[in-house]
């Protein structure tokens, strides 16, 4: 089976914004870019995304592109909630709450939000569910670098506190055979 993993493009916001689950925008103009992610991804395949808008638009470029006929967002595959760090500077983030998540992001939860294992649970369910049971088919997920993280640690038997060794920029595309 074929999977690709999709990482949206560039956000609007500067850097150093946590905005796990804010629905931002992303930067324009995308046409181009998009253009190149859909020439790099096959056309017999399923299509699923995160529902947040920057997924979506790529993903639905993608379904128009390719001629997708089974196209589906999910919320499992959506980013990490960060909770009350969301849309904060990272460097505004007081140091009682940063430093033991920094140390054990995968365990410790962000305050109202979720966890590294939190996260990897729900991407695990929604690959156990929906996903493995396609064996024949194609897979196209559009999502985020935290859940694609997930994903490479799940098919790769990577513990998940090394979810940092896989690199994923904005709009690439990563092939994975299983």
């Amino acid at each position: 089976m074929e999977i690709y993993l999709v990482r949206h493009t560039e956000t609007v916001c500067e850097k150093g914004i946590c905005y796990g689950q804010t629905d931002v925008n992303i930067v324009e103009p995308y046409d181009l870019i998009f253009e190149n992610i859909a020439q790099q991804l096959p056309q017999d395949a399923l299509l699923y995304s995160s529902p947040l808008k920057r997924c979506v638009l790529l993903a639905k470029h993608i379904q128009k592109k390719n001629k997708i006929l089974n196209y589906q967002e999910d919320k499992r595959l959506m980013e990490m909630n960060f909770g009350d760090w969301e849309m904060k500077n990272w460097n505004e983030i007081s140091h009682e709450d940063l430093n033991p998540w920094m140390e054990d992001f995968v365990n410790i939860r962000v305050p109202n939000g979720e966890s590294f294992i939190d996260l990897h649970e729900r991407v695990t369910h929604f690959m156990k569910n929906k996903l493995l049971t396609k064996t024949s088919q194609k897979l196209i997920i559009v999502a985020h670098a935290g859940v694609i993280r997930s994903i490479l640690c799940l098919l790769n038997s990577l513990p998940l506190k090394d979810a940092f060794q896989n690199k994923v920029d904005f709009g690439q595309v990563i092939k994975v055979e299983i």
